[in-house]
């Protein structure tokens, strides 16, 4: 049986073009984080990818249930006691 330690996902290869400077920049910035170039990439790239998934997510609801959720849009807040402290408090840019 392998471990996770000795089991490894096949890899793909992806070849990018980029101008110099721009491979300047990001070879800095990966530096800066404490990374490789490719786990710097990768990261990037695996974060704009799920944002621009994300949004796109399509919600699909019955009629009736949209009804319902527009209704309670619709409503007029009712605050609580947190939210009364909150409101009462001073910003934090504001100071003590």
């Amino acid at each position: 049986m392998k471990t996770a330690s000795t089991t490894q996902s096949p890899r793909d290869t992806l070849k990018l073009r980029m101008p110099s400077a721009e491979r300047s920049l990001i070879d800095r910035a990966a530096e800066t984080a404490g990374k490789t170039r490719t786990a710097f990439i990768l990261e990037a790239a695996r974060r704009a990818a799920e944002e621009a998934l994300l949004d796109r997510a399509l919600m699909e609801v019955s009629p009736g249930d949209c009804g319902e959720f527009l209704k309670r849009l619709d409503r007029p807040a009712q605050p609580n006691g947190r939210l009364q402290r909150t409101m009462r408090s001073k910003a934090p840019w504001q100071g003590a």
